[in-house]
């Protein structure tokens, strides 16, 4: 035997057994993990029910109607802890103290209308968007504007001092010059348009609507101007139920439960 075919056996002989270890090691963790994927999500939660911080006093979001809590976090509380199989738990907080329930495991999730915080990520992790609260452009049908691009030499009516304002301001930079109307409310800004004293309002897409909901009879354009992604809030450190909630949240858009419920709320 030449020295190169027993380097060759030798070589074999030390890593054959090496590599059926390997493969045998990956098998059991794939196997375990299989396993631990499809677990019931109670049993990673605390006190098996999925512990749920809202701000009761949030509407559409989450408010009291009589002594029902009610409102688009509820429901859609409600209906992902269904998906994971747990009873939906709510903590009542103040918009404020969200995220230090969050850090200290007072809550599993935030589902308060919040907003993707990039500042956050250190502790929240972010399911996908389920709703734009980013600013909208509206005008009567008839107006001429279907873009920030048809505002020079229109009437723009907004709320005094609001991110429409900023965002107005803004574009004031970028196209010919076009006249801001400042109102108290967004609301206000809306009726001066519907009511032909603007050509177009700038609010956002809450407030937008709502309003519309009140105005069924209202022939408009709506055109997104700015993206504002709500979404749900885990504790970063949890990957695991993430996961959960990020599958049980896609099955809620399969399903249609989220158009569902933002036409039962918005």
């Amino acid at each position: 035997m030449n020295a190169r075919l027993q380097a060759r056996l030798i070589a074999l002989m030390v890593l054959a057994p090496a590599a059926a270890g390997l493969v045998c090691f990956l098998s059991v963790w794939g196997l375990v993990w299989h396993l631990d994927r499809h677990r019931p999500i109670s049993e990673i939660l605390p006190h098996a029910a999925l512990r749920v911080g809202v701000d009761p006093a949030h509407p559409p979001f989450a408010f009291y109607l009589g002594d029902a809590l009610v409102g688009l976090d509820i429901d859609l509380a409600n209906a992902l802890a269904e998906a994971l199989g747990v009873p939906a738990q709510f903590v009542l907080l103040g918009y404020d103290g969200l995220y230090d329930a969050l850090k200290i495991g007072q809550v599993d999730l935030l589902i308060a209308g919040i907003a993707i915080d990039p500042a956050r990520t250190g502790l929240a992790r972010y399911s996908a968007p389920y709703l734009n609260a980013g600013l909208m452009l509206i005008s009567s049908e008839s107006g001429g504007v279907s873009s920030m691009h048809d505002l020079p030499g229109k009437r723009l009516a907004l709320e005094f001092g609001s991110e429409a304002n900023a965002e107005a301001r803004r574009w004031l930079r970028r196209v010919l010059p076009f006249t801001i109307l400042p109102y108290a409310q967004p609301n206000h800004a809306l009726d001066a348009v519907r009511l032909g004293m603007a050509d177009a309002a700038l609010v956002d897409s809450i407030t937008a609507r709502l309003y519309l909901r009140a105005h069924p009879d209202w022939v408009h354009r709506l055109t997104p101007v700015t993206v504002l992604p709500i979404a749900i809030a885990s504790h970063a450190d949890h990957a695991r139920l993430g996961a959960a909630l990020d599958r049980a949240l896609e099955s809620l858009f399969r399903d249609g439960t989220i158009d569902r419920l933002l036409d039962k709320w918005l």
